[in-house]
């Protein structure tokens, strides 16, 4: 039986509450996968942007989204390190929004379509033209082929909408989907594959009664932007705490967070290991063992999980005590595993702090708007359109130091490269406002084992300085950095930087 809850604030429709649903009554969506064609002798795919109607549960009506192709989840789209990649991605959208516009935001004046898109292959080395700049946008009839050289290691990448002013609203309506770079040393590690190999993509959603997408405001409506959204709706793969059915044995899972604001601390119900093997941009060195890990929004995390001692019975993936989904564990496995946790993986050198060539500190500020109503979200207290001030040099080192002055974790992300954490240390904020000096108040604390690999998203806490090690290589050009809580980059949590031949 459908339950409600009272309308929310601005709305008079009453409200879905999700914790009241029967759990683990619907399947775990799994995404078909896409896999290239030849088109003029180079890899091909394409996805249509388009609306949808997709059931969240069983016992909700059908909810409107905007997604890559018809189902609730996009395809996965496999690709092969080294060898480049064309996808075409149509607008095939409405012209009219369904969810609220702040048009007082920049870039979001009501001199530009209310309805476009560009796409951001997250985590991707790629031309700044193909990047998915936020002022790159186009419009519903359209569609634009980006070229991926996919000249990277394997890893979880991941595609979202990245137009300027509104991406916290399409990605909201449902505009994501996960993309599998494989090369050769995966291949030789005999993992886990096939129906054994499993995407979990990680959101929150509000919903109306009748089932439909609601997006909080803050009440005003010519200025409806709220700094950070947190839903009542827990879905993984497009589904409110689905089930899934394993097998006794081992599973690799491709775990992604897409949530517009929300992390997420994921643990297993009878607190069983969880064995990392990956992080943002491919293999850690070795493999990790955890009994919880925490996504950020854009974050990822290549785990292991073995039901084996589970056999008959049920888990739970929880976050903070909440049960996200269930396994199922069968009594018995159809077949022999061939599959085994890897003792060491691929090596990764870590990047030596004497090969930077330079040291830019990034401050994160938050303070109260020319409105007095709401909070602007800035680094080094510049907005987006402001001159470009970060013009790192092709093939130089660089470290980055984020000063956290705000009260939140703000996950940062660069566009282009990968990078290393070098540590993070506490200092005195109030000592750094008044006098633009950093006090350290305790000692450097290196990145715990999960966060040695690759990353292109780091978790920057509140009062500290994050530290990271950037080499830029690839391409010169146009790109940008910003914190991905989505309702703090919109506002103006995202800055430009210019790679310099």
């Amino acid at each position: 039986m459908q339950m409600a809850r009272p309308s929310a604030p601005g709305s008079h429709a009453p409200m879905l509450h999700t914790l009241e649903l029967p759990p683990f009554v619907d399947p775990l969506p799994i995404p078909q996968v896409l896999r290239p064609t030849l088109r003029n002798g180079r890899r091909f795919a394409s996805l249509t942007m388009q609306e949808s109607h997709v059931k969240v549960h069983r016992d909700v009506p059908p909810t409107r989204m905007w997604t890559y192709g018809p189902g609730p989840i996009a395809p996965i789209i496999e690709a092969r390190s080294g060898e480049p990649l064309d996808i075409e991605w149509i607008n095939h959208l409405p012209t009219k929004h369904f969810l609220p516009i702040d048009h007082s935001m920049h870039g979001c004046g009501k001199d530009v379509p209310d309805v476009r898109a560009i796409v951001h292959l997250h985590g991707a080395k790629t031309r700044s033209q193909d990047d998915g700049y936020p002022e790159d946008w186009y419009v519903p009839g359209k569609s634009r082929v980006s070229h991926y050289p996919m000249d990277q290691e394997a890893a979880t990448l991941w595609f979202h909408d990245h137009a300027m002013g509104i991406n916290r609203l399409n990605s909201y309506a449902g505009l994501f989907g996960m993309l599998l770079i494989r090369d050769k040393v995966e291949d030789s590690l005999h993992l886990p594959s096939g129906k054994y190999e499993i995407p979990l993509i990680f959101f929150d959603r509000d919903f109306t009664a009748d089932g439909q997408l609601y997006y909080a405001t803050s009440g005003d409506p010519e200025h409806p932007w709220i700094p950070e959204f947190s839903a009542d709706g827990l879905l993984v793969n497009g589904k409110i705490r689905p089930y899934l059915e394993v097998e006794p044995r081992l599973y690799r899972f491709r775990t992604l967070n897409v949530a517009n604001s929300r992390f997420y601390r994921l643990s297993l119900s009878d607190n069983s290991p969880i064995t990392q093997i990956g992080t943002d941009q491919g293999f850690l060195a070795a493999p990790v063992q955890l009994q919880s890990f925490t996504l950020a929004p854009a974050e990822r995390a290549d785990i292991l999980i073995d039901f084996s001692h589970a056999a008959g019975k049920t888990l739970h993936l929880s976050n903070g005590g909440i049960d996200l989904m269930q396994f199922r564990v069968a009594a018995h496995a159809t077949q022999p595993t061939t599959f085994s946790i890897p003792k060491t993986i691929r090596p990764i050198h870590r990047t030596p702090e004497s090969s930077s060539i330079l040291t830019r500190t990034i401050t994160l500020h938050d303070y109260q708007d020319q409105y007095e109503h709401s909070m602007l979200m800035l680094l080094n207290r510049k907005r987006w359109h402001e001159p470009t001030t970060e013009k790192p040099k092709l093939n130089t080192t660089e470290i980055w130091e984020f000063v956290n002055l705000t009260e939140d974790t703000h996950p940062m992300h660069l566009h282009l490269v990968r990078f290393q954490i070098l540590d993070r240390r506490t200092f005195d904020t109030a000592d750094y406002l008044q006098k633009k000096q950093l006090r350290y108040v305790g000692d450097s604390t290196p990145p715990d084992p999960n966060e040695m690999g690759w990353k292109d998203i780091v978790q920057c806490p509140s009062g500290m300085v994050t530290r990271i090690i950037v080499h830029f290589e690839g391409f010169p050009g146009k790109y940008l950095y910003h914190c991905h809580i989505l309702e703090h980059e919109a506002n103006d949590m995202m800055r430009p930087f210019e790679v310099i031949a």
